[in-house]
């Protein structure tokens, strides 16, 4: 069975430095991930959460940053707290066409027999429309917290 490789792209009205802000930035994150805060210093080796904004954080996933190369590209392990060995990878491509950033997530290095690609393959594309709906009106969608 092979191993499937989720890519994503979209092309958002800003530019790359606030569009790396909107990724890494909690108070950005929350705005259109559903309440959820991304929570990193975002330096190779450290770790990153997805966290509600609680006093005791509830920790939906988590990794390390692998690469960090603002405001270019990030990549990330991703992982279920729940499922430490269910570890698969995130990279966020960043680039300029014309009057736009031209933004890639591919999401790849599953495990056999993960069930992670199940679970974020209706996820990405949600969140990343919030985020363009976010940078580029202010205010991301409700869609992004449906189930």
């Amino acid at each position: 069975m092979t191993k499937p490789t989720l890519v994503y792209t979209t092309y958002i009205r800003s530019t790359p430095k606030k569009v790396w802000a909107a990724i890494t930035e909690p108070k950005f994150t929350r705005q259109y991930w559903g309440g959820l805060a991304l929570v990193s210093d975002w330096k190779p080796g450290s770790t990153w959460d997805m966290a509600t904004a609680d006093e005791k954080p509830e920790i939906y996933t988590t990794g390390k940053v692998l690469e960090s190369t603002p405001p270019k590209r990030l990549v990330l392990s991703w992982v279920d707290p729940e499922n430490l060995k269910d570890v698969s990878r995130v990279t966020y491509e960043m680039a300029i066409v014309k009057d736009a950033v031209c933004l890639t997530v591919t999401h790849d290095q599953f495990k056999a027999g993960s069930t992670m690609p199940g679970r974020v393959n209706g996820g990405w594309p949600r969140v990343l429309s919030s985020l363009k709906s976010f940078l580029e009106t202010g205010k991301g969608l409700a869609a992004a917290h449906c189930g």
